[in-house]
């Protein structure tokens, strides 16, 4: 199946444009989420560079924000660039371990391969293995607990539109009957 940017576009729009104002962008360099403001009536989830997995990734942030947060440009998070030192290294994988397991699972709702992103070039030796490791142990609690509501509802849309072989409107009626069903309580994962 062909993984094209319009169906994940649409995916994410049918399901949380209505209730949340919220879309989906192609952006250019660098991922942003801008609220909505005097230019959109929208929030925008902008991804980088039309890449499929950053799409999948800034999704992630989107579904672990909360309100108060939604509100704020980039979250109200500052984005440190490349070549970090060390503690600003282990800062940033710190707060990617749940970002990160989300898009491990949304990548594989899609069937699609997931590499985790360490996101520093600089000189600093970074533990791949070791954060691989935390953002796998993170997808499997969420697998055992249950993921945010948002995150098993857009989970369960990309499942039945990649793997089921649902139309993109079959996809967003299923992730609208698992939105309605999370509340603001985790829920199971899809098998």
């Amino acid at each position: 199946m062909s993984h094209r940017l319009e169906d994940v576009i649409a995916l994410f729009d049918g399901l949380f444009q209505p209730r949340y104002q919220t879309r989906l962008v192609r952006g250019g360099d660098e991922p942003l989420y801008l609220p909505a403001d005097e230019a959109s009536p929208w929030h925008r989830v902008i991804f980088a560079r039309g890449f499929f997995a950053s799409a999948l990734h800034e999704v992630s942030h989107w579904c672990i924000a909360g309100a108060r947060r939604r509100r704020l440009e980039d979250y109200g998070y500052w984005y440190l660039p490349d070549g970090r030192d060390a503690r600003q290294q282990r800062d940033f994988e710190a707060v990617e371990v749940a970002p990160q397991a989300l898009e491990r699972l949304f990548s594989e709702a899609c069937g699609l391969p997931f590499n985790v992103s360490v996101d520093n070039l600089g000189e600093v030796e970074v533990d791949r293995e070791g954060f691989q490791a935390r953002v796998e142990a993170r997808a499997e609690r969420y697998l055992r607990e249950g993921l945010p509501g948002r995150a098993a509802a857009f989970r369960q849309a990309l499942a039945a539109f990649y793997r089921e072989g649902a139309s993109l409107e079959q996809a967003v009626a299923a992730g609208h009957d698992r939105l309605a069903s999370a509340g603001s309580r985790p829920v199971a994962a899809i098998d």
